[in-house]
């Protein structure tokens, strides 16, 4: 693992890789995250990083937020990598480019097949308009366990997934018989009860529990909220609950518009009646507690064994947007797992299995 910042990206490779003590005997695949500084650049820092290593299988994109091991890099110039060995029977580079759900499912399963135990790690387009059922076609072509992350950047949106590609999901499958730990850390807590929606139209929730949807809205926030909803924004969201979970588990969406006459709101997410929903909030202090809560989880699933080696794709409103500054978030995480080696960004969003999350981290630990 290894990172570096400057001004000129030929110059962070070279610190990224000083760091890391590349090339190294045996390592035929790498990670790479850049902040969109270096968008326009990634093509030929992939080929330099494939001339120095001998690495040809890079597998990474772009984020306005990227991380290693203890240190969090945000609106400035930086690389970050990871490079390990993974027998070539092991793995295998996918990429949908902006093919269809069902086209990539054909593709996939096509030269692949599907086979239960894989374990994926992807990146993807957030303009991708297919990318809610794209996640799934991938799952369900390939077998896979999926985690990772949206694309993230205020200009180009590159992926490498041995080559360069944009527009749809890249990243690499790992076999079954490759070794991997998973978890999954929210970065909102609930408030008030879960609500079932009694009317609604596409994004628009009309009702709750055949109430006005904006009186049950108001009534769970508290008075102090409801009194000027204008304070809400960024704080107060619209979540999911995900059934059949072995904790509690919740896809949370963004609320992007209230109507106050007419007693409704809207989600960024399509609603259908009979949905269940209930309100979080944005909360730094659970969110710490969370965070340590997966960390406990993943180390008693791991057990004496040392990861080698960590990805961590975090949503772009977590960092110092949430935990505060000096890296607090990937400080954590170090301080939970020693020295294993870690690298990531943050995310336009974030995948695990087949959903699409937001304001999570998802740690993913090679044993």
């Amino acid at each position: 693992m290894g990172h570096g910042t400057s001004a000129d990206w030929r110059s962070a490779v070279r610190t990224a890789l000083n760091s890391a003590g590349i090339p190294e005997r045996g390592a035929n695949v790498g990670f790479l995250y850049v902040t969109d500084h270096f968008a326009g650049a990634m093509d030929e820092i992939q080929a330099e990083l494939q001339a120095l290593t001998g690495i040809e299988t890079w597998v990474g994109t772009t984020g306005i937020g990227i991380c290693a091991t203890g240190i969090e890099y945000f609106d400035e110039p930086a690389i970050a990598l990871l490079a390990g060995s993974v027998p070539d029977d092991m793995h295998n580079v996918i990429d949908t480019g902006t093919a269809t759900p069902d086209e990539a499912c054909a593709k996939l399963a096509g030269a692949l097949g599907t086979r239960e135990g894989r374990f994926g790690i992807i990146h993807a387009d957030p303009h991708n308009t297919y990318l809610a059922d794209l996640v799934p076609a991938v799952v369900e072509a390939t077998g896979a366990f999926l985690v990772g992350g949206l694309t993230s950047s205020r200009g180009e949106h590159p992926q490498i997934a041995g080559g360069m590609t944009s527009g749809g999901i890249s990243g690499v499958l790992f076999e079954p018989d490759v070794a991997v730990a998973t978890g999954l850390t929210q970065g909102c807590s609930p408030i008030g009860p879960a609500h079932e929606v009694t009317d609604c139209q596409e994004n628009i929730i009309i009702a709750l529990d055949e109430r006005p949807a904006l009186e049950v809205l108001k009534e769970d926030i508290g008075e102090v909220l409801a009194r000027d909803l204008g304070r809400i924004g960024g704080y107060i969201y619209v979540a999911f609950p995900v059934s059949g979970m072995d904790r509690p588990d919740y896809l949370v969406r963004n609320l992007v518009a209230i109507d106050p006459s007419a007693e409704v709101f809207a989600v960024g997410a399509e609603v259908s009646e009979g949905d269940t929903v209930m309100f979080c909030r944005r909360d730094g202090q659970a969110a710490h507690v969370d965070l340590k809560r997966m960390l406990s989880d993943l180390a008693s699933r791991v057990g004496e064994s040392t990861p080698k080696g960590g990805i961590y794709h975090s949503c772009l409103a977590r960092g110092p947007n949430l935990f505060g500054p000096n890296s607090e978030e990937l400080r954590t995480i170090q301080e939970a797992l020693g020295d294993v080696p870690v690298v990531g960004m943050f995310c336009n969003g974030e995948i695990s299995h087949q959903r699409l999350y937001g304001y999570t981290g998802v740690l993913s630990l090679f044993l």
